[in-house]
């Protein structure tokens, strides 16, 4: 799960990077704005992910 979490979020961002140019270049600044703000969103869930991973780990090592 190591490196595979860095791909998939490296991924998410240069999507979200091709996808609002190619938006604001047609003139669809609003949808531009939205699909970043969507990518950021799904990276973020995807960090709160881990930290609940990490959370659950500290939790079964110190037994709290």
């Amino acid at each position: 799960m190591g490196i595979e979490i860095i791909f998939k979020i490296t991924a998410v961002g240069l999507l979200t990077a091709i996808l609002g140019q190619i938006l604001k270049q047609m003139g669809k600044d609003e949808i531009s704005t939205i699909a970043t703000v969507a990518g950021f969103i799904i990276v973020i869930v995807m960090v709160l992910n881990l930290i609940g991973d990490l959370y659950t780990t500290f939790q079964g090592i110190f037994n709290l």
